[in-house]
């Protein structure tokens, strides 16, 4: 499969530019789906089988983007249940960013307000970036690890993760990979936990997604919440409660739905058979246009314009009083996007066409009539 192919195998309607929110399912996802929905409607016998593999499907798909062994990797049915299994296994000071989307950061107050074992270190950023360069100096001898998004929500800021790897040293290192896992061609293997779901880049729909851990994760991280689908026996626990599994399936609380594990195994298989770099490129293309078109129309950029800061946002940011004059023209031309807090959140996939580009371009001329009259 090349790009063109993979990018052909979604239906989404011209004037899409809002992936960061979700990512509409293709013809992959929805095939699968509609497989396993007949699998459960019909119930032939034996025909539940096919539900079982879903668990070992999902761990080898992940592992193979990843790098992480398949036992290291856990499904999650989305990104926030992911870190919150982190932040409350996590004993001593967490640097964090404030600014980071409130899955991590209402993650870390919750357990540091249920155990009172974790301690926030809110660290101050660079416009809302966490660079290894700011990050340095504010690491004191009580954090023991450190959580950021590698794509921030709001800025569109790839984060380095090499050099967050160096400056972090032996603490761990707790990354949401929300904002770019199946875009993103990261060294994961640098974290020593990795969470994502699977409702906005990968393109599996709600419900989806995982968390991948490094040996010195899974022998420190405590398993808060681990139930009876994450304890150490091959079979049902029947009248007795035993410990949590040596691997990452003792972060499970109960049995997974094997139809969103199935969702998820398909988007990340054609992921890794058109390659994450293929799909990079093209959506750094996109990415490029948009910038140009903004720049076309004098519509302030605020995100990153250097192609390895940023991933597939763009964040416009006219003048407060013109904002409700964009975000109308946008809307008015059809052209899906995120305005919150001052700002339009554009982002493009692989499957972006030219349609889109076109109602994108009319709607920013037609706001560039507007403030200039």
């Amino acid at each position: 499969m090349d790009i063109d192919d993979y990018a052909g195998g979604f239906d989404e309607e011209p004037g899409y530019l809002d992936f960061a929110g979700v990512g509409p399912i293709g013809r992959t996802v929805r095939g699968e789906l509609a497989g396993m929905t007949e699998s459960l409607a019909r119930a032939r016998f034996g025909g539940f089988g096919v539900f079982l593999e879903q668990g070992a499907r999902l761990r080898s798909a992940v592992a193979a983007l990843t790098g992480f062994p398949a036992d290291q990797v856990v499904f999650q049915p989305n990104t926030s249940t992911g870190l919150m299994h982190a932040m409350f296994g996590i004993t001593g000071g967490v640097a964090l960013s404030p600014a980071e989307f409130p899955s991590l950061s209402y993650a870390a107050d919750r357990a540091a307000r249920a155990l009172g074992v974790l301690v926030p270190a809110w660290v101050e950023t660079d416009h809302g970036r966490v660079t290894p360069g700011n990050l340095r100096d504010q690491l004191t001898p009580s954090i023991v690890a450190v959580a950021l998004s590698l794509v921030d929500f709001r800025t569109g800021f790839l984060a380095d993760l090499e050099g967050l790897r160096q400056v972090v040293g032996d603490r761990l290192l707790v990354i949401d990979a929300t904002q770019c896992f199946g875009v993103v061609d990261a060294p994961w293997q640098l974290a020593d936990v990795v969470v994502a779901g699977g409702q906005k880049w990968p393109r599996a729909g709600w419900g989806t997604g995982f968390m991948a851990l490094s040996e010195r994760a899974l022998e420190h991280l405590t398993p808060v919440w681990s139930g009876f689908a994450g304890d150490d026996g091959a079979t049902m626990p029947m009248d007795e409660v035993r410990e949590p599994a040596a691997d990452a399936s003792k972060f499970l609380l109960t049995n997974p739905d094997p139809i969103a594990q199935a969702r998820l195994s398909a988007a990340l298989e054609e992921i890794a058979e058109v390659g994450v770099g293929s799909i990079n490129a093209r959506i750094a293309t996109h990415v490029s246009r948009i910038i140009e078109l903004a720049d076309e129309f004098a519509v302030p950029v605020s995100s990153p314009r250097t192609e390895s800061e940023r991933a597939g946002i763009v964040v416009l940011q006219p003048a407060e009083d013109q904002l409700t004059a964009l975000a109308a023209s946008l809307h008015n031309h059809g052209v899906s996007v995120t305005v919150r807090a001052g700002t339009v959140r554009v982002s493009t996939h692989a499957s972006t066409d030219e349609e889109t580009f076109s109602m994108l371009r009319s709607a920013l001329q037609s706001f560039a009539t507007l403030t200039t009259v």
